[in-house]
């Protein structure tokens, strides 16, 4: 299990300003990687209702899963590689695969036998690194929703968001705001309505 502490700015756009920022950091050269989140909770929420995000990643025929807990600034991240055999019965069955992060949420009090997959997220992604920093351009697809996002991760929220800023200055976006409604709060929101 991998661990490191995740601190992002995260701005949701219109089309346009991702086609803009896709232009001034000419990105249009650059290959869209595709992923899949698949949201994990219980049917009441408990998680959602404590913090924490879980979720199961599927990238080249990758599975990753990850818990994602909250602290001052950020979030301390879990990862774990699963096989297609364990997110198969994960998905299909709700078994929860052994390893670290199973036990982590039994020390928080999650029984893993009430955890199912609820709702997935893809994302067409293009990713680089940028002033000592990670730049996502992010197309979201939800339910019947398209978004748009543009992610900065860094080494605190403080860089992330002037990085963000600068972007978004340069890209002629005005009247943005930052995001505090991550992707799996977004899809599992739709999900809801």
């Amino acid at each position: 299990m991998s661990e490191h502490i995740e601190i992002e700015a995260k701005v949701l756009l219109l089309k346009e300003e991702y086609e803009s920022i896709i232009d001034y950091l000419g990105l249009t050269r650059y290959k869209k990687v595709s992923q899949t989140n698949y949201y994990i909770d219980t049917s009441d929420s408990f998680l959602k209702k404590n913090g924490i995000a879980l979720r199961v990643r599927e990238k080249s025929d990758q599975f990753e899963l990850t818990l994602k807990t909250p602290l001052s600034e950020g979030l301390l991240e879990k990862n774990e590689t699963m096989s297609w055999r364990d997110f198969d019965l994960l998905k299909e069955k709700n078994f929860f695969p052994e390893g670290g992060i199973k036990k982590f949420l039994a020390i928080l009090g999650v029984d893993v036998d009430d955890l199912k997959i609820l709702t997935s997220l893809t994302t067409e992604r293009i990713e680089i690194k940028y002033k000592d920093s990670t730049i996502s351009v992010d197309k979201n697809r939800y339910s019947d929703i398209v978004d748009y996002e543009l992610e900065v991760e860094a080494t605190s929220m403080e860089n992330a968001q002037q990085i963000a800023l600068d972007i978004l200055k340069n890209s002629n976006i005005e009247n943005s705001t930052f995001n505090k409604v991550s992707k799996q709060a977004r899809a599992l929101n739709a999900l809801r309505k």
